[in-house]
């Protein structure tokens, strides 16, 4: 890394840590200010739609999880 790089990151770093509170503050903001029951509705609304589209399995998928992991594990 180049001193005018290793420059930059430092930059970059200062600019977000100085910028971090601020970003937290505003997102802890929006969040209390939510209005959680119209957030339900809409989450009910898709998980509807999805179940309708896709429906349910019988099974949660870790066994095909687990063997894809097994493959990969073997490259």
């Amino acid at each position: 890394m180049t001193n005018k790089e290793k420059r930059m990151m430092l930059k970059w770093i200062k600019c977000w840590r100085e910028a971090a509170p601020e970003l937290e503050s505003m997102r802890s903001a929006k969040i209390r200010s939510a209005d959680t029951t119209r957030s339900i509705i809409n989450l009910d609304d898709a998980f509807r739609s999805a179940m309708l589209k896709h429906g349910s399995k019988s099974y949660s998928g870790l066994v095909e999880q687990q063997k894809l992991f097994m493959k990969l594990s073997q490259k």
